[in-house]
């Protein structure tokens, strides 16, 4: 039985899962980060139950407070490559900062892995929060409000670069000996506020046309970037409340540049259980990893790594005036709302951001009723399942969840073989392959 809002799938690959202390649980190694047979068998499992796509998070500081799996693990690139190998059908996107890296190399890497898993390729648009971030790349941290300003620009010059070659470009005629078309070849020549990029890129399109674009940010200027150029979006609901009040701003943002509605996918950490007792139990297993320590340096982590020890737990969660506004300037927005308007203490509001009990707990119809009221009420077209602990998540909706989704009509794995197909996302025409009379226009934007 199919639906018309079959849910989209993504599992997201960051260690062992998204439970601080994740690699403590006994169904995951401890050296998850770092272990590709690990993620190798979990990418096997997510395609072989249908999943649209795989997600490798990534960042560019850590100090001693950070999560365990930031300290030691894969960069996404090189491990999306080697997954790109081994799987034949599954999405894989990664995130690779605009602040930090260079235009032209991570669009030719991008092009790569698109290639090499034959249009499977995604990326994760991320202008990099954390201040740090600077120190390992001798540069100034850029303003919140001018990192935004640098991935525009930045994303416009990428995909640019992707348009150098049109798709019949390469001839390769061994008869005649002509290797390509040279007007199908194509210099960008960007001169910008801030790159000079003059092209062309040395690879050839996918059978999807560009990678996919993902973005992020939740902040107005990370809305209105996705707004112009993301085909779909990550994002950090922890209600239906909050994920439609998000979704109705960038619909607006998205429809206001003239762009059909773009897939909005939440991150979610679902505890299953045969019965309730069962999830309630495994709750209590994950809160027993976790210690009060643990639960202020991941809080701390989002406010620039504050120190939150120096207060009393139990005390009203501290006034900390305009402190995140330069980093997950959205999520600390929202930490603060929520600890104001419910009148929380500094030890709830710990507890509550590293573990969230959340709305997708109980047994698997009451998530799969979550799932459901989710899409059908516009708060998501899809989900990422980063955790709590990945092998356990991914084995629940498995064998729990996917069942009770199917027969109600709303989980159809895709046959699609690229990304976009998978996504609903239209193949991502050259600007070059568009009638004479509007070249010149379309090529300039």
């Amino acid at each position: 039985m199919s639906h018309a809002k079959s849910i989209k799938l993504g599992l997201m690959l960051h260690g062992a899962g998204g439970h601080m202390n994740s690699w403590r649980h006994e169904k995951a190694p401890a050296d998850a980060s770092v272990n590709f047979p690990y993620f190798r068998d979990l990418a096997l499992r997510a395609e072989a139950a249908g999943f649209d796509f795989l997600f490798v998070a990534d960042g560019l500081h850590i100090n001693e407070k950070s999560l365990p799996h930031f300290l030691n693990r894969f960069e996404p690139v090189a491990l999306l490559s080697a997954l790109a190998s081994v799987t034949h059908r599954i999405g894989l996107a990664g995130t690779i900062s605009t602040s930090y890296s260079d235009p032209f190399t991570v669009a030719r890497q991008l092009a790569t892995i698109d290639n090499i898993s034959q249009g499977r390729a995604g990326w994760n648009v991320v202008t990099s929060p954390l201040a740090g971030s600077a120190k390992n790349f001798g540069k100034q941290h850029p303003e919140h409000a001018l990192r935004y300003q640098i991935a525009e620009e930045y994303i416009s010059v990428v995909q640019g670069l992707w348009d150098s070659w049109e798709d019949d470009a390469f001839v390769r005629d061994r008869a005649s000996g002509v290797f390509f078309d040279a007007a199908k070849l194509h210099k960008l020549n960007h001169q910008g506020q801030f790159f000079s990029v003059e092209g062309p890129l040395n690879i050839q399109r996918s059978p999807q046309g560009q990678p996919v674009i993902f973005q992020a940010g939740a902040s107005d200027a990370g809305i209105a970037l996705a707004g112009k150029s993301a085909d779909a979006v990550f994002t950090n609901a922890r209600t239906l409340a909050e994920a439609q009040e998000y979704s109705a701003k960038l619909q607006a943002q998205v429809s206001k540049n003239g762009r059909h509605p773009v897939g909005i996918f939440p991150g979610i950490s679902p505890i299953v259980g045969k019965t309730i007792e069962e999830a309630e139990a495994k709750y209590r297993y994950l809160l027993s990893l976790l210690s009060l320590e643990d639960a202020l340096a991941y809080l701390g982590r989002f406010f620039e790594h504050h120190d939150f020890s120096q207060y009393p737990p139990d005390g009203p969660f501290p006034e900390l005036g305009e402190l995140g506004q330069n980093s997950f300037r959205s999520t600390t927005d929202s930490i603060k709302k929520r600890a104001r308007e419910e009148q929380l203490t500094l030890r709830e509001v710990a507890y509550q951001t590293t573990l969230p009990r959340g709305e997708f707990f109980g047994t698997p119809e009451q998530v799969a009723d979550q799932l459901i009221r989710w899409v059908e009420e516009g708060g998501a077209s899809g989900f990422i399942i980063s955790g709590p602990v990945l092998p356990e998540a991914l084995g629940d909706i498995t064998r729990l969840v996917l069942p009770v989704l199917a027969a109600r009509g709303y989980w159809q794995p895709s046959t699609a073989t690229t990304l976009r197909e998978r996504l609903d996302i239209p193949f991502k025409t050259s600007r070059y392959s568009v009638p004479a009379t509007r070249r010149d226009t379309v090529s300039e934007q």
